[in-house]
């Protein structure tokens, strides 16, 4: 099963990600996209980390997360990833976007072809004001294209807000 969780900041998303990942009565593999850039990221991500159990795997992967996926990707895993926007984000700045269109066609060619479960969180950025500078229009264009495309391949989207999951695909949580 692939799903994915989209909401906006403090939503609720990844709380509700890291449930459907203890839930599954699988191995989980949990695949983090952040750097930690500032003392602010650092703290969010030390957040994030004292949330997780200790016996779940984990591999940090800002970039190249297709590769990842089909590496580790297997039937008895839960991977859940966190997030695709931080990975978009990445992307979109790494070697000024040369890698860009490379990174995202690998990620929608790669993953309706994995085994296992996935559980794929996302901020949903595009339900606010556009953006006035042009890098961040894209961003936010690109996160919207993103999460389509993405979507177009989960078996389950919920839209997390307040806390509260609203399924948009598949089954009901």
């Amino acid at each position: 099963m692939k799903q994915l969780i989209l909401g906006g900041a403090r939503s609720g998303k990844s709380a509700i990600a890291e449930r459907l990942a203890t839930e599954s009565d699988s191995q989980v593999l949990y695949i983090a996209t952040a750097t930690s850039g500032d003392g602010e990221m650092a703290e969010r991500i030390a957040k994030h980390r004292q949330r997780r159990p200790d016996h779940w795997l984990l591999t940090e992967e800002p970039v190249h997360l297709a590769a990842t996926l089909k590496q580790q990707a297997r039937e008895g895993l839960c991977i859940l990833v966190d997030c695709l926007t931080l990975w978009l984000t990445n992307i979109m700045f790494m070697d000024e976007g040369r890698h860009f269109q490379v990174e995202m066609d690998a990620l929608l060619k790669t993953l309706p072809e994995l085994p296992g479960e996935i559980i794929m969180v996302s901020n949903e950025v595009g339900l606010g004001i556009v953006p006035m500078g042009e890098m961040t229009r894209q961003f936010q264009d690109e996160s919207g294209l993103l999460h389509q495309n993405v979507a177009a391949v989960c078996d389950r989207v919920v839209l997390t807000v307040a806390g509260l999951p609203h399924t948009l695909k598949g089954e009901k949580l």
